[in-house]
């Protein structure tokens, strides 16, 4: 606590925020503390739950379907592919999870929209911030794994705070739409769920992108964030080497601008929630 206080003397940021913050922080603690309340594995259950998917997605695709999949710095063996496929995968259980449980955040905490002091611009980060804390489990379980298989440890694995930035900055803008539009149309979770599965299919996570027709990939990668966040989480993690800067770089504008787009419209939406809740 000592460390925050003398974070917060340093840095520009008002008292204002700084109370948001612990707020957002309480929030989040407590949205992980009641999703596994009475379990007796607690917070572990998403450790185990992404462990268990790296081993089926490797038991089936490399065993049974003998997939073989040649990565730099990556040894030919059946865990490669399983590890290639997690890694697309983390990026995508944090985004499709986040944004479908902020969804319905306002709308399933209208005694907190009737109080007339509560800041709602929070309520869709909640659920956006705990599942991607909830990936970070599978991510650290990636990483080690990796070091095992490859005896090393990339540096490029830096760099990732700022792919963070880009994968919250496109939830959360998708999360404020998607939160702010449920309160007037419920039919949006259920919406969120086909739009999901179509995107799923969409980006190269299960599959590589040199299965796209090349005539198709530039418009895959350039035009699907995701697709572009899944890729360089890959390179990070895997390879050691960064070789989609470019797709990077317009992915983290095109969610900046959703970002701003989405809380727009969240908060232009905000003053009717009490009315219509």
């Amino acid at each position: 606590m000592r460390k925050l206080g003398n974070i917060r003397h340093i840095l520009p940021i008002n008292e204002r925020l700084w109370t948001k913050f612990d707020l957002l922080r309480t929030l989040v603690r407590r949205d992980l503390e009641a999703r596994y309340k009475g379990s007796v594995l607690g917070n572990l259950w998403p450790l185990l739950n992404q462990l268990s998917q790296l081993l089926i997605y490797t038991y089936v695709f490399s065993i049974v379907l003998r997939v073989k999949l040649s990565i730099k710095s990556l040894p030919e063996n059946n865990l490669t592919f399983g590890l290639w496929l997690f890694a697309g995968l983390l990026p995508w259980i944090a985004f499709s999870g986040g944004w479908m449980q902020s969804a319905s955040s306002v709308v399933g905490q209208s005694n907190l929209v009737k109080k007339v002091v509560f800041p709602l611009g929070l309520l869709p980060l909640v659920p956006i911030l705990s599942t991607f804390i909830e990936s970070s489990f599978g991510l650290m379980a990636l990483i080690f794994f990796v070091a095992v298989n490859t005896h090393t440890l990339h540096a490029t694995l830096a760099l990732l705070p700022l792919v963070w930035l880009t994968q919250l900055l496109l939830t959360a803008g998708l999360g404020y739409l998607a939160a702010g539009l449920t309160v007037f149309l419920r039919d949006i979770p259920q919406t969120l769920g086909v739009i999901l599965n179509i995107w799923f299919y969409a980006t190269p996570l299960v599959y590589p992108a040199s299965a796209i027709p090349e005539q198709w990939q530039s418009l895959i990668f350039w035009l699907n964030p995701i697709a572009a966040i899944a890729e360089v989480y890959r390179d990070i993690v895997l390879v050691g080497e960064v070789k989609h800067w470019g797709e990077w770089g317009v992915a983290s504008t095109i969610a900046l601008i959703i970002f701003c787009c989405g809380f727009t419209v969240y908060k232009r939406l905000r003053p009717a929630f009490a009315d219509v809740l």
